[in-house]
């Protein structure tokens, strides 16, 4: 008898741009060609690429693996081919036990019929039997909180209807493996909450739980072994919080580039004149030991210095230096005129430096914005947003929303 509720030996699928399932048709030829390359490497055609590559893995009976990639890693195809949706390329996998698979929101779902015809035609795609789905009807709508509209065609439903219904049916058929995609973030947190636990109860009843997330609180929570993919291939297989980190640094080097480019797309400079007064000649970040960096972590010291050449004489203009996160969140603002500094009159070349100390950003991807303003704050001489910065997060600092993090004393009473 098998102990893996799951294995992956040598999974390989490949796809063509704009394909979206697997045809009957092209499954016939696809079996041929497996057997013909069995122990050799396939070929792409005009068009093919590999959505999974050379994956291996097994998963045993009982406990919660999560699945995490950045976009397109190849999480949503893996659970495809584990939920019989599609058929891998080459390779072979083995499931062990009764499968539910929640991995679109509208999967399993006829618009035009009420929620509860829907909860049958869902149930019964599952593999439910319709006297199983009478016994637990009441308590699958209970669960899903929408008894109010489940005489009302599903088209009406928001997508956290769909969620809701969704995930309860496929919940409630007590599966041996049950698989679960990222439609929970359509839910509100108090139904997500009411999901997690859902979980824990089917892991205590003996159920595998294979869960894709990018939630790192809940994937904390659930699961103590993590799967990391990226651009199809298996990079990563290990305890959470070790894995954890190594998403976080492709994530923010993803976002990183994305910042970069933007940047060289744009020429960062608002022009007032054909010539500008003021030249911003270099910015550069530099660390405690005054070395060059783009990368920090959390809590570190460092220094902003702004080289800049005026043209023309200028009286008191005015500096403004702006720490803004990649999804363009302003963290914070400084104002050399509000921070009490008078660069009076300004000719020629000159730099200004700012110290920052135990800023404690949170780990992201940053980007300073430097502008110089006339002394009555009308117009900008220059706006200069060149540079991108990263923050790296300790292995107890995970992914946040938050802008900083603040160093605290709890104290119990």
């Amino acid at each position: 008898m098998l102990q893996n509720a799951v294995e992956f030996h040598d999974v390989w699928k490949k796809f063509k741009k704009g394909e979206k399932f697997d045809s009957l048709r092209d499954s016939v030829p696809n079996f041929f060609k497996n057997l013909k390359h069995k122990n050799g490497k396939l070929d792409l055609g005009k068009e093919e690429f590999w959505a999974v590559k050379d994956v291996n893995f097994t998963i045993p009976k009982g406990g919660v693996v999560g699945v995490m990639g950045p976009n397109g890693a190849g999480k949503s195809t893996i659970l495809k081919l584990l939920s019989g949706i599609m058929s891998p390329t080459r390779g072979k996998m083995t499931i062990s036990g009764r499968l539910s698979a929640l991995i679109e929101v509208t999967a399993g779902f006829h618009p035009e019929l009420t929620g509860r015809e829907n909860v049958y035609l869902n149930g019964t795609i599952l593999g439910m039997k319709a006297r199983e789905i009478d016994r637990k009807f009441d308590e699958i709508v209970a669960f899903s909180e929408v008894e109010d509209f489940i005489d009302t065609p599903v088209k009406h439903y928001s997508s956290g209807m769909f969620s809701r219904l969704g995930f309860s049916v496929a919940a409630h058929m007590d599966p041996e493996i049950f698989i679960v995609d990222e439609v929970l973030s359509v839910g509100d947190i108090a139904f997500q909450s009411k999901c997690a636990q859902k979980m824990r109860e089917l892991l205590a009843s003996g159920a595998t739980i294979l869960l894709v997330s990018h939630q790192i609180s809940l994937m904390q929570s659930l699961c103590k072994r993590v799967l990391l993919l990226n651009h199809g291939e298996l990079i990563k297989d290990g305890p959470t919080d070790e894995i954890i980190g190594y998403y976080q640094n492709i994530t923010f080097k993803k976002n990183e580039e994305d910042l970069k480019d933007k940047v060289r797309q744009s020429t960062n400079k608002v022009k007032i004149k054909q010539d500008l007064l003021i030249e911003i000649t270099n910015v550069g970040l530099y660390g405690k030991d005054l070395e060059l960096k783009e990368e920090f972590t959390p809590g570190e010291d460092f220094e902003i210095k702004i080289d800049y050449n005026v043209k023309q004489e200028i009286i008191d203009p005015i500096v403004i230096v702006e720490i803004i996160r990649s999804d363009s969140v302003l963290c914070c603002s400084l104002n050399s005129k509000e921070s009490g500094v008078s660069l009076r009159k300004v000719f020629g070349r000159a730099s200004i430096k700012l110290i920052f100390k135990n800023t404690n950003l949170a780990p992201g991807i940053y980007l300073p914005k430097i502008s110089f303003w006339d002394k009555d704050m009308i117009h900008p001489y220059i706006v200069y947003s060149n540079n991108v910065t990263r923050i790296t997060p300790h292995h107890k600092n995970g992914i946040t929303n938050a802008i900083f993090l603040p160093k605290v004393d709890w104290v119990t009473c």
